[in-house]
Formats: structure tokens, C-alpha cells, sequence
């Protein structure tokens, strides 16, 4: 008997892992968008890197550690020992955002790092979680007297006068009656790990699209169509990339599909007037 076992693509791979919220592997999909790049890559290989990072940390520990404790052993690994810190650099390098790289060379973005110390946080048992804040992504833990937030870029521990302050060019940018303040309790939520993958692609997405990469975008922009389905500007700006690529069939069928859904969007007469021009060009 002969077992026909087709490897599943990337982007199929990358779907079955974003599924479901209630079983979402953060660390296993963020991996995973480094094979658009990297096509061999074994992304258990990598995953195995991280339990063995995991595995020397708890080394460190006594079983009974009080939680304070295995935060600073932690931060004194990962950031010290380790020495993983932002490529500042290099800062809109890709590989910033591919795990596989980061582990390789200890430097990343914001969000790369706090991916890969959440995962060594979880694993000794802290509650900790990501946080989606304005320009630039932090990692928070719950200890018994209080909450630290971490800039995983720095390994800084940073005071609420200085979230405060970090949030000042945000605040002056959104205000739209000088005496109303979003309270920081807000900017300062668990981030769900569909969010931390969808910030993650946008960066990337950032990057390839300042740089006319289309090639290298269409990934990218598929991943965040499988990650959001209903996110019809990624329909939109993939058909754009699509258009640029020099593929105007597959540029109709997405600008289609965000028309068909984008209501009273604001683009919604340029984009009509570009499909048109993409239909006359193709006949």
C-alpha cells in the first residue's frame, strides 16, 4: 500500500496553524512566516532551538522560584547572556522580522524579541503577555505587587511617567478635545496572539511595499488575507501589488472582491477607475 503524503505549501501550513483562537501556537505561526523567505527552513528546527534555550534557563532556577525571580533571571539571560537586543543598526532589515534570523544573529524589532521572551516567560510559568502599544511593541507580566512593563527592545524596565511619555507625540497625533485622555490602561492590553502575527506581517508588509518589492509582498499580503479573511484592504493593496507585478487578471479579481465589500470607503471611486483601467489593459 502506498501512502500519498503531499507536503502542505507554506501558506497552507501558515492557515492550519491560524485557524482557531483557542489554539493558536504564537511562536510556531511567527515562525512560520520566515519560510516565504526561506523555503527550507525546518521550523520545528527552530522550535527545538527555543525549548533548549528554555530548558537552560530553568536550569538556573530552584523549582519554588518566586515569581520576581524568575523574571530577573530571565531578563538577565535572555537580554545579558544571551545578549538579544534591536538591530539598531539595520532596523527595516527583513530578517529582523524572521525568528530563525533573529535567534541566529540576537537582534530583531520590538515584536520579534517579545515573541521569543514570552515564550521563555511562559515557559517558567510567569503571566505574561504582549502589548500592542503606539510604535513600538512591549511585553508586560503580572507579579503579586504589581505589573512591569518591558521594552523588549532595550530589556528596560519603564515606569509609567515614561510609558507616559512615550505615548506623547501618539496622544498629540489622535487628540481631538485637548482635555480628553485615553487612560493608559488601555494602550496597555494583552495583545492576542491573531494581533501580534497580523502587526508582525504588517511590518514586513511596510518594508517589501517601500521598496516596490511586489515579489516578495504578494506572500505577505496572501498571509494576511488568510490571517484576517475580512480585511478587505488587503484584498485591495494585494491586487495593487498584483497590478505592479505585472499580473492585471489576478489584480481584477482582488480589486473585485474590496469593492464588492469596501461599502462607503473613501478610495472606493480611484479604485473603481483602476479596475477599469486594468480591464481595458487586459483585453
Amino acid at each position: 500500500m502506498q501512502l500519498n503524503l503531499t507536503v502542505p505549501s507554506p501558506l497552507q501550513y501558515f492557515s492550519s496553524l491560524v485557524e482557531s483562537d483557542e489554539h493558536f501556537p504564537l511562536l510556531e505561526a511567527a515562525v512560520s512566516l520566515a519560510q516565504d523567505e526561506y523555503p527550507d527552513l525546518d521550523v520545528q528546527q527552530v522550535l527545538g532551538d527555543v525549548d533548549q534555550l528554555l530548558a537552560r534557563l530553568k536550569r538556573r532556577l530552584p523549582a519554588d522560584a518566586p515569581a520576581l525571580q524568575r523574571l530577573r533571571a530571565l531578563n538577565q539571560f535572555f537580554f545579558h547572556d544571551l545578549n538579544f537586543g534591536g538591530n539598531v543598526n539595520d532596523y527595516y532589515d527583513p530578517d529582523n522580522s524572521y525568528l530563525n534570523a533573529v535567534l541566529r544573529t540576537r537582534r530583531g524589532i520590538p515584536i520579534t524579541l517579545a515573541v521569543l521572551w514570552l515564550e521563555l516567560a511562559l515557559g517558567l510559568g510567569l503571566n505574561a503577555r504582549g502589548v500592542a502599544f503606539p510604535g513600538h511593541f512591549m511585553v508586560k507580566v503580572n507579579l503579586p505587587k504589581g505589573q512591569v512593563v518591558i521594552d523588549p527592545f532595550s530589556g528596560q524596565s519603564l515606569s509609567r511617567e515614561e510609558l507616559s511619555e512615550r505615548l506623547e507625540p501618539f496622544r498629540q497625533r489622535s487628540s481631538t478635545e485637548e482635555d480628553f485622555e485615553v487612560p493608559m490602561g488601555l494602550y496597555l492590553q494583552s495583545a492576542a496572539p491573531r494581533e501580534i502575527i497580523n502587526r508582525m506581517l504588517r511590518n514586513l508588509k511596510e518594508i517589501h511595499k517601500t521598496q516596490e518589492d511586489w515579489q516578495r509582498l504578494i506572500p505577505v499580503q496572501d498571509r494576511l488575507i488568510v490571517l484576517q479573511p475580512e480585511a478587505w484592504t488587503e484584498y485591495r493593496d494585494r491586487g495593487l501589488a498584483w497590478a505592479a507585478h505585472g499580473e492585471p487578471e489576478r489584480a481584477v479579481a482582488d480589486l473585485e472582491i474590496y469593492l464588492a465589500n469596501a461599502g462607503d470607503a473613501l478610495d472606493i471611486d480611484a479604485m473603481a477607475e483602476r479596475l477599469a483601467q486594468l480591464r481595458r489593459g487586459r483585453h
